[in-house]
């Protein structure tokens, strides 16, 4: 059930501890948005000074309060902070909101006493959203104590950032968009964002839940938390292009950043990831927008793709259909019963194929807008409307927002008719996100929608962002999930070749029969053991292949012992492994890697393997362990996942036998985090299975 965070969100009562009458100190904001709701709950204030706060009289110390209280904000100097918190639980607080700075970001001193406070507050029963944040609100319960006014709406806003908070709070009341709660998340040295989340999903009048993080703690926690959730998460970051591992010794280390891990994390747990704070609204206008006669407004959402792109000008709708499909939208002509029945609502020179374009028809018969809108809704085989160009620019001309022709009265009530039919359409029709751009967002006809719960853009790609959010993902939808780590297994005693072999054999991984010799005499034993052509491995060495330390193809022995001569006294390594050569005729050759982030744990890489891997860069991430139908997408999702049906003659692979093997690979990586850095490659694929060449394991 998560944490119990009644006493954070509806205490009882509120203390405000280093309440002050200057308004330099936080204590004095903070104070001041406390008394706002003065009859919901009492509101101490305590300075150790005594005397009036804000025109109150203000205790000088917690305990002269004379009464329990739930929750106790403290915004006192550093030096007193422990005083203050221990004082609060010996009062019976159980919930603290820790301004006071200077713990864990000021370095290993300030972990140290971060910590010892945050066990203190768990030893007492109670719970610590800080310190070192900026406060918190809960417009359901008229709990503000926070230094900044947020209007009340459906979004939960947990944020690193106090200035991106109040940008966020800018950028979404054109939208009409409000928030449910607000908290800062400081150090999470006892609440955390996971915990946040997971109160937030069950928090009724929460609708969505928005994210601005810069260390997620456990991040893994954090992606399963909200996958969830049920509710939309959208998740802002920062220094997500820096390599995790920069001293890597994989191809997979050497190819997995922070962007991809979150990605992948984002991608795993449905959380919609955004780069910006107006991308982000974007979203959470798609997603979240307020409610209105037509239904749930911007909460409406589909599994579907399909898009329908009408508009009321060519230009207007090449660039929409564009902005869609680079949001990853689809733009498919339309089907002839649908092309039908549009031409039945506009005129001849009406293009009706996709997108659909009135030619001029919306000045001559302004419900032509509102016929089209429903005609497309209502095709079974579109899944949401882009509406895009003039539309409001009537009404907006009639209101002197300076659109539409000059005595365009009766065009802008045609308009406004318009818009009030196609929220009428929404309210009787299945449900299907309609998402509209327009050059007047703001005049009367738009605001119809908009009130209506219909997302309204000024910017193309706006729309076709939003429109994205609230369709379904690529792929699936059986494959999302984030799948659960297995227990933790013995941890590997031999990192070397053939122990990291000897590993995933058990695990089911086939290879191909393989000995390690140091010397002649063992050589010409493995040798007969199995058949040639052979191969020959230097062991002991990073990048084999690199070093000139394979040898492939040899036919027979003379051929083995003359690669094993030259190679020994080129490169002189301790130990050499000789296989049996694969069978590479048909065979396309892929990379399964995982990597330890400190984040989300075992992060999982697959994609076109070999010696080009790094050059390609053809790979694709996922939370380890990977289950076979996710791996299988994973695979499909690539670059070149057409190679993987057969191309120009050759036949297909068998991708659901790479995939079975992508699952046992994850697994065993997932079940020793003692290993930084897990890679098969090359894993070959033929038409008759999966065969994995080579192997590699770093240890922490």
């Amino acid at each position: 059930m998560g944490r119990d965070l009644t006493a954070l969100f509806d205490p009882r009562s509120v203390a405000v501890v280093g309440a002050s009458d200057d308004p330099a100190k936080y204590g004095h904001a903070v104070a001041a948005q406390a008394l706002r709701a003065p009859d919901r709950r009492p509101v101490h204030l305590v300075n150790r000074r005594g005397g009036t706060v804000l025109g109150r009289t203000a205790a000088p110390s917690l305990t002269a309060v004379g009464e329990p209280v739930d929750l106790v904000v403290i915004s006192v100097p550093g030096a007193g902070f422990e005083a203050a918190v221990d004082e609060a639980l010996a009062c019976g607080a159980k919930a603290l909101v820790a301004i006071t700075a200077g713990f864990a970001e000021a370095g290993p001193a300030g972990l140290a006493r971060q910590r010892a406070v945050a066990a203190r507050v768990r030893a007492a029963g109670a719970v610590l959203v800080g310190p070192n944040c900026l406060g918190i609100a809960d417009n359901t319960t008229e709990l503000y104590l926070a230094s900044d006014r947020f209007a009340p709406g459906g979004i939960a806003l947990l944020s690193q950032s106090g200035n991106l908070a109040l940008e966020l709070q800018l950028r979404a009341e054109p939208h009409g968009l409000g928030f449910s709660r607000f908290v800062s998340l400081g150090n999470q040295a006892d609440v955390t964002l996971v915990d946040l989340v997971e109160d937030c999903a069950r928090h009724e009048a929460t609708s969505a839940i928005a994210v601005y993080a810069e260390d997620f703690g456990d991040g893994r926690a954090f992606a399963a938390a909200a996958a969830a959730a049920g509710k939309p998460v959208v998740l802002l970051t920062a220094g997500r292009g820096t390599a995790s591992a920069r001293s890597a010794q994989s191809h997979t280390g050497a190819l997995t950043t922070s962007a991809d891990v979150v990605a992948a994390a984002c991608r795993d747990a449905g959380v919609e990831l955004v780069r910006t704070p107006r991308e982000m609204t974007v979203v959470l206008a798609g997603l979240a927008g307020p409610a209105g006669p037509a239904g749930p407004g911007g909460g409406v959402r589909t599994r579907g793709r399909r898009t329908a792109v009408f508009t009321d000008g060519g230009g207007h709708g090449a660039i929409a259909a564009d902005a869609a499909e680079d949001a990853g939208l689809q733009v498919p002509e339309l089907g002839g019963p649908t092309q039908d029945r549009l031409r039945t609502v506009l005129w001849e020179q009406s293009s009706v194929a996709n997108p659909v374009d009135l030619a001029g028809m919306g000045e001559q018969r302004p419900l032509s807008y509102a016929d089209t809108v429903g005609a497309l809704l209502d095709a079974d085989e579109v899944d949401a409307v882009l509406m895009t160009g003039y539309f409001g620019g009537y009404a907006a001309s009639e209101g002197g927002l300076g659109g539409g022709p000059a005595g365009g009265s009766v065009l802008a009530e045609g308009e406004t008719r318009a818009a009030k039919e196609i929220v009428a359409h929404l309210a009787s029709a299945a449900a299907k996100p309609l998402v509209v751009q327009s050059m007047y967002p703001g005049s009367p006809s738009c605001r119809v929608l908009a009130e209506a719960g219909v997302p309204v853009f000024a910017a193309t790609e706006d729309a076709a962002r939003a429109l994205a959010a609230m369709t379904g993902r690529p792929g699936p939808v059986d494959t999302a999930g984030v799948t659960p780590l297995p227990r933790p297994a013995p941890p590997l005693s031999d990192p070397g070749y053939h122990g990291v072999r000897a590993l995933l054999d058990a695990a089911g991984v086939p290879f191909p029969a393989a000995r390690e010799i140091t010397d002649e005499a063992g050589l010409l034993a493995a040798a007969a053991e199995f058949d040639g052509p052979y191969v020959l491995k230097a062991l002991h060495l990073l990048h084999k292949s690199d070093a000139g330390g394979v040898a492939l193809r040899l036919t027979d022995r003379d051929a083995l012992l003359a690669a094993y001569r030259e190679m020994h006294a080129r490169l002189g390594a301790p130990a050499y492994s000789v296989e049996a050569m694969a069978d590479l005729t048909d065979g396309i050759e892929l990379i399964v890697g995982v990597n330890q982030d400190p984040r989300f744990g075992p992060v999982a890489l697959v994609g076109l393997g070999g010696v080009l891997t790094e050059s390609l860069r053809d790979v694709a991430f996922a939370l380890a362990p990977v289950p076979a139908r996710r791996a299988e997408a994973l695979l499909r999702s690539l670059r070149s996942a057409a190679l993987l049906d057969g191309v120009r003659g050759r036949p297909a692979v068998d991708v659901a036998a790479a995939a079975a093997v992508v699952e046992r690979i994850t697994t065993v990586a997932a079940a020793h985090p003692e290993i930084a850095e897990l890679e098969v490659n090359p894993l070959l694929v033929r038409p008759d299975g999966a065969l994995a060449l080579d192997a590699r394991a770093v240890l922490r």
